[in-house]
């Protein structure tokens, strides 16, 4: 796994194994980074179930301000950490453990961009996206990773479903607010 573009393309990533790991394709990567392109840029961003990292670190390398990386497994955090040393961003990133739904109540930052990659068919999607949302600037983007199937909300809080992207077994949902 790789940072594809940007200030660190190329950078090898590592990642946790197992059957309850499930990275980001490059392809599906590349697809979500083509949908934010003209939004990275200075943006902070969340990456909420972050894994590896891999999602926050490649807007990061796009270009972003600054993304807070938050999962509940300590050895992703260990992971996270690490490869955000690898790239060098550990100052423009802040990395937290502990449950995603609890991160976000609690929090009292915005986001102008929000990566959501949960354990597929747990409807998690579905309870963390209304706290998501109150946590978005106006013109926040909030896109989620889920199995093709997996039906998500239309709408949390002031965001509403914007566009449903298709990719093999795979489907980004993202959402925008409702003007």
């Amino acid at each position: 796994m790789r940072v594809i573009t940007g200030e660190a393309r190329g950078r090898k990533l590592i990642t946790l194994e197992g059957e309850d790991v499930r990275p980001t394709t490059d392809r599906v990567k590349e697809s979500i980074f083509n949908i934010i392109q003209f939004d990275v840029e200075g943006a902070s961003v969340l990456d909420l179930f972050a894994g590896s990292g891999q999602l926050g670190i490649e807007a990061l390398s796009r270009g972003a301000k600054h993304c807070t990386f938050v999962d509940s497994s300590n050895r992703s955090v260990e992971v996270v950490r690490e490869n955000l040393k690898t790239v060098g961003f550990e100052k423009r990133a802040s990395v937290f453990c502990g449950d995603g739904k609890m991160y976000i109540t609690l929090s009292h930052d915005r986001f102008d961009i929000a990566l959501l990659d949960p354990p597929y068919n747990k409807q998690i999607i579905d309870s963390v996206l209304p706290a998501v949302a109150e946590k978005m600037t106006d013109n926040g983007l909030i896109l989620c990773e889920s199995e093709l199937r997996e039906v998500l909300p239309e709408s949390a809080g002031d965001f509403v479903k914007h566009r449903e992207y298709k990719y093999g077994k795979i489907k980004i949902t993202s959402y925008r607010k409702n003007m």
